[in-house]
């Protein structure tokens, strides 16, 4: 009891097994300092509610990181989830997610569909099927956690389309996943209230100017990251006011809103993959030192919690779209040119432009493909053919040479008859 003890100790003098005072106050110091860093660092919490029950939430990017950390919360509160992920169906560790993930939130509205955002059609046939169902499919909330990063020091990738890997998958496939789930997002009703969420990073503000592309010369992974961040953060900006230009048939105000959220550096896979320059002696240093990443470095669940706060926020209904959010808060831009409505224009022009033309000389290969696939099959067909016919021929001639046979051999047994009869006679 601290009472008794602290009676002993003025009555007898401090202990002799207790360390000084003074070491006390240096340890308690350093702990209380820790304590401090680590909460600081670990950010805001989201303290906002919503009933999710029926609400649909797609999401990409949602079996590891931040993405699964927003997946588990969501579905906890009742949300039917759509997961949009390039594993098959069939997937061993999807299937071993979802059905964990269904029983940790005891949510059985769990689900799949492929969409692999290296591939321009991946997107396009998922986005389209989705968009021709009539009546339209109810949609609450769509969150764009996937993303990949090139580690330093390793080269720059490109993406089956012939698109550089970052920007395809961080920027160019959700421009186009979004553009064509426009019409979906414009026909929920007026008292529906949709909300996309677009997770940025704070690389952006070190972006290079998107008014000229990233050559090859140019191009670095930290350059290429933080461009397509940026790029994100212009398109999100646009795209809302895309959606207020639309004019409803019951002429009531648009109810779709967009959201860009920094949920801050956090210790996801590709934050690892970031600092461990993609190696093993890397990974070895970081475990080496995780404690200070521990430290420092938000975990999943405290990443999300700004996406979470976006998503379930009441008040955000009352403001316009378009707004940054930051510690469960909303802040301002960081640059004035995410607000340039000539970048804007630009970037989407072209981004329209890139994508038709990738998806021509997909389409123009897939074409040559199928067809070279048809030709083998006919080729397979006529081998088939032409060895069906040689074994028939094959069969008619083995019987032919058996009824050839058989007349000689009769001859024969006649013939020893008649010797046999004269030896009688």
């Amino acid at each position: 009891m601290p009472i008794p003890f602290l009676a002993s100790v003025l009555m007898d003098g401090w202990p002799s097994w207790l360390p000084g005072p003074w070491t006390l106050t240096k340890a308690g110091s350093a702990l209380g300092a820790i304590a401090v860093t680590k909460i600081y660092a670990s950010g805001a919490t989201c303290t906002a509610e919503r009933n999710m029950h029926g609400r649909v939430v797609m999401i990409t990017g949602g079996t590891s990181g931040i993405g699964a950390a927003t997946v588990y919360e969501l579905a906890k509160r009742g949300a039917q989830i759509i997961l949009l992920t390039h594993h098959e169906h069939n997937d061993a560790f999807l299937v071993d997610f979802i059905d964990d993930m269904r029983d940790r939130t005891n949510n059985q509205l769990i689900y799949a569909e492929q969409v692999d955002l290296h591939s321009l059609h991946s997107v396009r046939k998922f986005a389209t099927k989705w968009v021709d169902n009539a009546p339209p499919r109810r949609l609450d909330t769509i969150i764009l956690c996937g993303s990949t990063l090139t580690p330093p020091g390793k080269s720059r990738t490109e993406t089956p389309d012939g698109v550089e890997s970052t920007w395809q998958v961080n920027f160019l496939s959700n421009f186009h996943l979004l553009g064509i789930l426009s019409p979906a997002i414009r026909a929920q009703p007026f008292d529906r209230d949709v909300r996309i969420i677009i997770p940025t990073c704070s690389a952006y503000i070190r972006s290079p100017s998107l008014d000229k592309g990233l050559d090859k010369k140019d191009w670095s992974p930290g350059k290429a990251y933080a461009r397509s961040k940026m790029a994100m953060m212009v398109f999100g900006k646009a795209y809302q006011k895309h959606l207020d230009a639309y004019k409803r048939p019951d002429e009531l105000p648009m109810n779709a809103r967009v959201f860009l959220v920094d949920p801050g550096y956090s210790r996801t896979p590709g934050m690892r993959r970031w600092l461990t320059r993609g190696t093993v002696w890397g990974l070895i240093v970081y475990l080496f030192l995780y404690v200070f990443s521990w430290l420092f470095l938000k975990s999943a669940r405290m990443g999300a919690q700004s996406i979470l706060w976006a998503v379930m926020e009441g008040s955000l209904v009352r403001d316009k779209g378009g707004k940054v959010v930051k510690e469960c808060m909303v802040v301002d831009c960081a640059r004035k040119d995410v607000d340039d409505e000539a970048i804007a224009k630009k970037l989407w022009e072209s981004s329209d432009k890139l994508i038709e033309e990738k998806e021509k000389d997909a389409a123009a290969k897939r074409a040559r493909a199928k067809k070279r696939e048809m030709e083998k099959e006919e080729e397979k067909k006529e081998r088939e053919r032409v060895e069906e016919i040689e074994a028939l021929v094959s069969t008619i001639k083995k019987g032919k040479q058996k009824e050839k046979e058989k007349p000689k051999s009769g001859k024969k047994a006649k013939n020893g008859k008649k010797t046999a009869w004269k030896e009688v006679k």
